[in-house]
């Protein structure tokens, strides 16, 4: 781990900075942030307007004085001060006050694996303008491993899949540490685009801003396998003309253009099998791969997986706080590291 689990209990809070959803776990209330990561400004004084679940609803249908922005990108903030901002009004006053109280706050917060001192850097200027005295940093996988119920501190291999909005990170885990991991730039964001490209392209049609993720596009029961209905209708507007119209959809055409973005991961995750030693690998036989984060739950992905790999893969019980739920758990103390005894000479 990047930090041991003693210095993690002595933290107060845990923040999960995510390009979709920011959260934040306190210790003794458990989760008490899960909103998304963005924020509506006022480009003409430079105050806030609304920030979470009301600022996604306001993109795409703002005047041109009011801009919506994510100040988290990739996983890595991207904008110290709007992200610093955004946090403070996610807690609210009353949390606020709460950590306020802590005489030397200790804060920790899950990083990408592999980011690089910028990126690292960043997260701990964020939560140190909140008042953290000390910030630690946890792996991303690590801790979504925790959080869903991995036996990562013993001599087994557990691999794990987290498929984020930007991103989807790969890796081996034993003994409490990564045996070998990839992050791949494609995530669910990159799956929306690829649909959009497409409905732009063959039916010219644009889609509105929220109605961009599969899930929300009628596309539950087609996902990537052969299954669902043959033709699904959906709602846009006309690329020529400017008018609203309604297309049908062949399901299969919108089965390929899904398939081109899936492609790159299922290469990282065979990357990470090849890196992996045998033994390990013949663990992974039994135990399978567990997939979390939000994109986790696009309609036949986990078989998709399946057919590619042949070992079992299974959806986490809560996907998209994973990492956050994690954090918590090192924080409250409940997981254990395998204690060793040295070997007499």
């Amino acid at each position: 781990m990047t930090v041991s689990l003693e210095q993690l209990r002595r933290c107060h809070v845990a923040v999960d900075l995510g390009a979709a959803r920011t959260r934040v776990y306190i210790k003794g209330l458990g989760l008490v942030v899960d909103e998304p990561s963005a924020a509506a400004v006022n480009t003409r004084t430079g105050s806030l307007i609304a920030v979470g679940a009301l600022a996604e609803q306001m993109t795409g249908r703002t005047p041109d004085y009011i801009r919506v922005v994510r100040p988290v990108s990739g996983g890595t903030v991207v904008d110290i001060e709007m992200a610093q901002r955004m946090l403070r009004q996610l807690l609210g006053e009353k949390l606020r006050r709460q950590l306020r109280r802590k005489p030397r706050l200790r804060a920790a917060a899950s990083t990408p694996h592999d980011s690089d001192p910028l990126a690292q850097r960043a997260a701990v200027e964020t939560l140190v303008g909140l008042g953290a005295r000390r910030v630690e940093l946890v792996d991303t996988l690590i801790a979504a491993a925790v959080g869903c119920g991995l036996p990562v501190e013993q001599p087994t291999a557990t691999m794990i899949m987290v498929c984020g909005a930007a991103t989807t990170q790969i890796a081996v885990l034993s003994l409490g540490s990564i045996v070998t991991a990839v992050r791949i730039p494609i995530g669910g964001d990159a799956i929306d685009h690829a649909v959009i490209e497409h409905l732009r392209q063959y039916h010219e049609l644009m889609l509105p801003s929220q109605s961009v993720r599969p899930l929300q596009l009628a596309l539950s029961g087609i996902g990537p396998t052969p299954h669902g209905p043959t033709v699904t209708e959906i709602h846009g507007r006309d690329v020529a003309t400017g008018l609203a119209r309604s297309v049908q959809v062949d399901t299969d055409s919108v089965r390929q253009a899904l398939h081109r973005p899936l492609t790159a991961v299922l290469d990282g995750l065979g990357k990470v099998l090849r890196g992996c030693p045998p033994d390990l690998v013949a663990d992974l036989a039994d135990c399978g791969i567990m997939m979390v984060g939000g994109s986790a739950l696009l309609p036949g992905l986990d078989q998709m997986l399946r057919d590619a790999t042949g070992m079992p893969v299974h959806i986490a019980e809560r996907p998209d706080v994973c990492s956050v739920l994690g954090l918590g758990a090192m924080l409250d103390g409940k997981i254990r590291p395998m204690v060793l005894d040295p070997l007499g000479c």
